[in-house]
Parts: C-alpha cells; structure tokens; sequence
C-alpha cells in the first residue's frame, strides 16, 4: 500500500509541474481577445472543446463560437476539464452561445470577477469556478439543467 501512494504522489507532483501548454491538445489557435488557446477535436461532426491556454490568457477572454483548422471551421462547443484552472490575471470571460457545457474545474481558482454565461449552457461542472474569489455575481441561464457541487 505505501508503494501505491508513493507513486500516486510522485504522479500528482509531475502533473502540477508540467505546464498546460505543454498538455495534449489537437491544436491551438488564438482567440479575438489575443490569447493563445489550446483545442481539443472532440466528434466527426467538426465540435471541438477548450483543452488549455497559454501564458498569456490575462485580463478579458472572448472565446470564440469556431475556429478554423487544416480548412475545416469546427464549432467550439464545450470548455474542457480544467482548461482554464489557476489562471490568476483572467478577470472576464465571455462564452459563446455555441458551448453547451463548461467542465469540472474549467475556471477554478480563476481570477474572474465577471462571467457571461450564455443560454446554451446546459451544465456547469464540478468546482467549475470554484476559487474565483472577486467573482461576486453570475447569472445562470435557465437552460442549466445541472450544477457539479460546488460549482461555485
């Protein structure tokens, strides 16, 4: 059993040492706001998800509802685990009515003091935004039909 934890805890240390740039994704594009964010390509029907940022994801963040790889405009339509967890200088982020779901820790932690989440959410994941401190009001669409506990 100590065995098992020890290398547990060695795996845990690894993956908090390895930025998120440096995480599997499928490509990277920049975002209107200027950041650099890292996509996931998740069906055949041309959905992809935000896996990750970069360094330079500070102050206000507008994702956007596609973005264009090897010719092909895929939809962006849902925020991944953790994408954005620990980004301390985001301050705003603005989804677009493409997203139908945000993940389990997609902003923990965030400096967000503003969140605009759009109609086309329909569930907010597990500490979702968690952490976010200076976030003092979000309005959460009726068409939210789950809430991961402590999503806030």
């Amino acid at each position: 059993m100590k065995k098992r934890l020890t290398v547990f805890a060695a795996l845990i240390l690894v993956a908090l040492a390895v930025p998120h740039s440096a995480l599997a994704y499928d490509f990277s594009a920049v975002a209107p706001s200027g950041q650099t964010l890292y996509y996931n390509i998740v069906d055949v029907a041309a959905h992809v998800e935000v896996a990750s940022y970069t360094d330079n994801c500070i102050g206000n963040l507008v994702i956007p509802s596609s973005v264009v790889y090897n010719g092909n405009t895929y939809l962006v339509t849902s925020i991944g685990i953790s994408a954005f967890i620990y980004c301390g200088l985001l301050t705003s982020v603005t989804i677009p009515n493409s997203v139908t779901s945000i993940g389990d820790y997609a902003f923990a932690s965030c400096g967000l003091t503003s969140v605009t989440i759009p109609n086309s959410v329909t569930s907010i994941g597990y500490q979702a935004f968690d952490g976010c401190s200076g976030l003092t009001s979000v309005t959460i669409p009726n068409s939210v039909t789950s809430i991961g506990d402590y999503a806030f």
